[in-house]
């Protein structure tokens, strides 16, 4: 099993000629596949492998979505597609209607937003601001959507240029070429530039920003991609087009969330002066159950690196995302997870699996990505109730749940004994507090504990760092 079994499956699928691709784009092939949806690892069973016929549907899917013929068969043109520049985001098409994708929406049409930095190969910052200003007139201009630029404070939407390091972005770039840049659903508000690209503008050398940005606000308002080939959200970047106008489904699909744009006029203006920075929190609703949490002074509940590569925050009936610029919006929990209560007790997400646990008191849910999976929630029959927190360990790819001062290991593809009394925290760490709010494996292969205001942080050698506790507010929420 692995990866000689999984080129061998991809082989399979290849063309009896001489000029098939050797193993290297095989492996290529396989990535690529793999890192942009086509092709999902299985989860129920210990096998890692393809079949053949999994193989040749996710290149058929594939082949569809870029008007290539459709073989089944990883040829040269298939690959030379694969090798093209495109969006971060994942390709999850409309299987139904071959139409637009719709992964959200805001709930309000006035938005905001702000630009980090500028791309050095356009000039000054104004050109990279007039590029981003026409990307957004695409979609003002045939939806009742507003926009409007701030300078300072915090704004809906947040575009900004990133490169490889791990610690700027969630998802880091891979340099020239490949992925240009990628954003998220709403209402996160994310959108990420590669600052290793030669962005243009009015030129068919490099790559054109204005294009690239209106693709990713499409994202960022809740289009998913498009299977047309000509159309502004379709995933691969096809180069400079001077006259572009949007293909009818990205209109249908911005409609469709929006509405059409009304006669009166909805304009795009910079902000002139300095704007009082906005509050990332949404107005409470009316019948909220709770107060509304503030990341600033309130302790945790929970705390994931999940889907997307996002760490979510947990407080209360609300969730946010954090960012390099702190906390975003906080949403309901049931916003993203449909089904799931507030006042949660532990959540983690597992990278071998795909699937997102969440425990409160004796019942657990389970969610792949943002959808709860058939049968959930269950009840906790083989372990505690109440817990405190969990882990995903990517050193055994096991799951670490905690109650007072105990812990278990969870596999989730086999047995465990999850009914016998659990190890003592101090057996496997040293500094650690106990009970716990929160923990998690984060992105940089650190493992965090979160009790109260304080967080600690350990070492190779399962200790807790020099230096630590450290505000959780001060570091992580950036208050």
């Amino acid at each position: 099993m692995g990866l000689a079994l999984l080129l061998q499956a991809c082989a399979l699928t290849l063309a009896t000629s001489a000029m098939a691709p050797d193993l290297h784009k095989e492996h290529e092939a396989m990535s690529y596949l793999q890192q942009f949806g086509y092709l999902q690892k299985p989860l129920e069973t210990l096998e890692d492998e393809f079949t053949k016929e999994e193989v040749a549907e996710a290149l058929r899917s594939f082949q569809q979505a870029l008007e290539l013929p459709v073989t089944g068969r990883l040829d040269a043109a298939t690959l030379a597609r694969m090798q093209e520049p495109r969006c971060g985001v994942e390709d999850p098409f409309n299987q139904k209607t071959l139409k637009y994708l719709l992964l959200g929406r805001w709930r309000k049409r006035h938005l905001t937003y702000r630009l980090y930095g500028h791309a050095p190969d356009l000039g000054p910052p104004s050109a990279t601001r007039a590029a981003i200003q026409a990307a957004f007139r695409y979609w003002s201009n045939v939806a009742q959507l507003s926009f409007r630029e701030l300078r300072h404070g915090w704004a809906d939407i947040r575009l900004s240029f990133h490169g490889t390091a791990p610690w700027t972005c969630s998802r880091p770039f891979d340099g020239p070429g490949k992925v240009l840049a990628h954003a998220d659903v709403p209402e996160e508000g994310t959108v990420h530039f590669d600052e290793a690209e030669r962005w243009t503008e009015g030129s068919y050398r490099g790559t054109n920003l204005r294009l690239v940005a209106a693709h990713e606000i499409g994202h960022a308002l809740g289009l998913g991609h498009s299977r047309y080939p000509g159309a502004l959200m379709a995933p691969v970047y096809t180069g400079y087009r001077p006259s572009f106008r949007l293909h009818a489904d990205d209109i249908a699909g911005i409609q469709a969330l929006y509405g059409k744009r009304t006669p009166v006029a909805t304009t795009l203006e910079p902000t002139p002066a300095p704007t009082p920075a906005l509050t990332s929190k949404p107005p409470r609703p009316s019948l909220a159950p709770a107060p509304v949490p503030d990341p600033c002074t309130d302790d945790l509940d929970a705390m994931m690196l999940g889907p997307y590569d996002k760490t979510y925050a947990f407080r209360g009936d609300y969730v946010w995302t954090v960012t390099d610029f702190g906390a975003n919006p906080l949403l309901p929990v049931g916003a993203l997870w449909k089904g799931l209560p507030g006042r949660l007790d532990a959540a983690v997400h597992s990278p071998l699996t795909g699937r997102s646990y969440f425990f409160k008191g004796d019942k657990v849910w389970r969610y792949r990505g943002f959808q709860l999976d058939p049968g959930y929630p269950k009840l906790l029959t083989r372990t505690l109730t109440h817990l405190d927190a969990a882990l995903y360990w990517p050193i055994n790819q096991k799951i670490f749940l905690f109650k007072g001062t105990g812990y278990w290991q969870w596999d989730e593809l086999g047995w465990s004994h999850l009914s016998s009394s659990p190890r003592p925290i101090t057996s496997l760490f040293t500094g650690i507090p106990a009970p716990l709010d929160a923990a998690l494996t984060w992105t940089n292969g650190h493992v965090y504990f979160f009790r109260g205001t304080q967080y600690w942080r350990v070492n190779g050698q399962l200790r807790a760092e020099r230096g630590y506790p450290l505000s959780t507010a001060e570091r992580w929420m950036q208050c």
